[in-house]
């Protein structure tokens, strides 16, 4: 890690938000999200272009770090949980082929192409995501989001994304060495579920209640400050209990939601996010290193290679889950296509895969190009399948994850 001194510190900030927000607001003005720009925005700024951004500077890395815990929490302040019990058969099914299709066609691919094992499974494990923010706003823009076909898409992702921060957890700890068989995985699988289990039955009547009476102090930013001390005390729990932090964190984003408090701390954890989550995504840009590209590199043909095969294949495993539930009589393309984006979760996973040596650079590079691909499809092809119309538009929150995702 590299250390620096104060003033080095804040004109690096400086010019990471200027090139974050910069980058999110060309990239919306060419009809795409700003999480978009924002990655662009960290290759210029990264080692294989302008070299101003280092992501493995200690300070920068812990600050990207906090976005992801904002970014989860923020989410989870999204989730209605009565929705997500009560969702129908559809959308389950949907989710639940949104997350084996994806995960089987790039573990296969990682085979074909002579990957490791453990290799390929964080590559299949990064294929599950879909972005609930980036689809959602998509959606909303186009007055759509009361549609048949929406509602699939949403149940869809969100149940997806939960799905998906069970997988990291069981990877997370795959990765740390342990052996990849049907024990471990179970294990893991049922400390993630029993932690979320628990901390959902529990925190139900402990957090409000602490919410509550912290809030009797009347202090300017009481419900925003207890929220993020909820937030980040359960993502240590989390990670203390051998899941992961996220996990936490969008735990607590869950328990949070009906609290009276709720539009008072989304609206303060979100100005928040609009400081921490583009710097996640600017360090992660930053990563990308694009001279793996190069056909004439060592390498480069084989890098080229990889990010092709699992583009190809993170665009059809999710266009074959909406066509998963057969009896659906909506536009079944349309749901396919909304699952697309991977966004901020599929960063997250590949994140994950460079900070444990499972990943090398060219690997890296080649799974965060599937995501910015895949982020960037998405929103074109739900624009021409749907342009603008008549349809209803549902009620939005002030400020919620959306906008954290998707406005500069």
């Amino acid at each position: 890690m590299n250390h620096l001194d104060v003033s080095s510190v804040v004109a690096i900030l400086a010019i990471a938000l200027l090139f974050a927000k910069a980058g999110g607001a060309l990239a919306q003005s060419l009809g795409q999200p700003a999480v978009l720009g924002e990655l662009i925005a960290g290759v210029l700024l990264g080692k294989s272009l302008l070299g101003l951004l280092n992501p493995d500077m200690e300070f920068f890395h812990l600050l990207a770090e906090l976005g992801v815990i904002i970014l989860l929490f923020e989410i989870g302040m999204e989730t209605d949980v009565r929705k997500l019990i009560s969702v129908g058969g559809i959308s389950s099914t949907t989710a639940v082929a949104g997350v084996v299709l994806p995960f089987s066609l790039g573990y296969a691919v990682s085979w074909i192409l002579g990957l490791e094992t453990l290799v390929g499974v964080v590559i299949g494990a990064s294929l599950t995501a879909t972005s609930v923010g980036i689809t959602a706003r998509v959606l909303s823009d186009l007055n759509q989001l009361d549609t048949p076909e929406s509602r699939v898409i949403i149940g869809a992702a969100v149940l997806d994304d939960i799905i998906g921060l069970v997988i990291l957890s069981i990877v997370t700890n795959v990765t740390k060495g342990d052996s990849v068989t049907l024990f471990s995985v179970a294990w893991t699988a049922v400390a993630a579920f029993g932690f979320l289990a628990i901390t959902l039955v529990v925190g139900r009547w402990l957090v409000p209640k602490i919410v509550e009476y912290a809030c009797r102090l009347n202090l300017p930013g009481t419900p925003t400050m207890v929220a993020m001390i909820i937030a980040f005390g359960f993502a240590w729990l989390a990670e203390y209990c051998g899941s992961a932090m996220i996990i936490g964190a969008f735990a607590a984003g869950l328990l949070l939601r009906n609290s009276p408090q709720a539009d008072e701390v989304e609206s303060g954890v979100a100005h928040l996010g609009h400081f921490f989550v583009p710097l996640f995504f600017l360090a992660v840009g930053a990563s990308v290193d694009i001279r793996v590209l190069n056909p004439f590199a060592e390498n480069g043909v084989s890098t080229i290679l990889i990010a092709a095969s699992l583009i190809c294949v993170a665009i059809f495993g999710k266009l074959l889950a909406g066509f998963a539930p057969f009896w659906f009589s909506g536009r079944k393309l349309v749901v396919g296509v909304g699952m697309i984006p991977r966004g901020e979760v599929g960063l997250i996973f590949a994140n994950m895969g460079l900070a444990t040596s499972v990943f090398d650079s060219r690997i890296f590079s080649a799974v965060a190009i599937m995501v910015m691909a895949t982020t960037f499809i998405a929103p074109v092809w739900l624009r021409f399948l749907l342009p603008k119309g008549d349809g209803t538009q549902a009620d939005k929150s002030p400020i919620g994850i959306a906008d954290l995702v998707n406005e500069s």
